[in-house]
């Protein structure tokens, strides 16, 4: 594997903005990114990452599919239109097909499960576009794709348990008794 740190040309800045609302680990990441070369901005919230694209437009972002305030692909959708050349990467615990898909149409240019390690985030924004990415090491299970749809369409629909089991046409006990467990592995 080439090694991922030139990713620059001769006096491009390497601006960073990273939009997570898990404080710790957006600091532990700012710190990692800081470290290898990147001048980092943060924010919290769709709004503080709007708000901060309107100031400087960075060269590279890390932002989180769900946020307080809303969506991360809101704010990969705005890093679109100032900087069309920013190589952003979508950060999720809640991973899904759908909403990868989603992203990179928006214009991210990988989609990785959290926690992510630095060493692969970096991998993500030196990647060439013709470049795939290689097989995940342990990827879901059949299952856990399944419970993470299950979630997904729950969270659509506000957390209404009725709703969501109209939509995926299941009877309403059992998806309570679905929510009701942890996350299969």
């Amino acid at each position: 594997m080439t090694d991922p740190k030139p990713m620059q040309t001769e006096g491009e800045e390497k601006r960073l903005l990273i939009v997570d609302d898990d404080k710790p680990f957006q600091q532990r990441l700012a710190r990692s990114m800081e470290k290898r070369g990147f001048t980092v901005e943060t924010a919290d919230s769709v709004r503080e990452a709007t708000a901060k694209l309107n100031v400087v437009a960075p060269s590279y972002a890390i932002v989180d599919m769900r946020l307080e305030d809303g969506n991360g692909l809101d704010v990969i959708e705005k890093i679109r239109q100032i900087q069309p050349n920013c190589r952003a990467v979508v950060l999720t615990g809640y991973g899904n097909i759908a909403t990868a898909v989603t992203a990179v149409k928006l214009g991210a240019i990988d989609y990785l499960a959290k926690p992510a390690d630095p060493d692969d985030i970096i991998a993500a924004l030196a990647r060439a576009p013709e470049d795939k990415a290689p097989p995940p090491e342990n990827p879901m299970s059949a299952d856990r794709v399944r419970w993470e749809h299950i979630q997904r369409v729950y969270e659509l629909c506000d957390r209404n348990v009725s709703e969501t089991a109209r939509r995926l046409n299941m009877h309403r006990r059992t998806l309570q008794r679905i929510l009701a467990k942890r996350a299969p592995r």
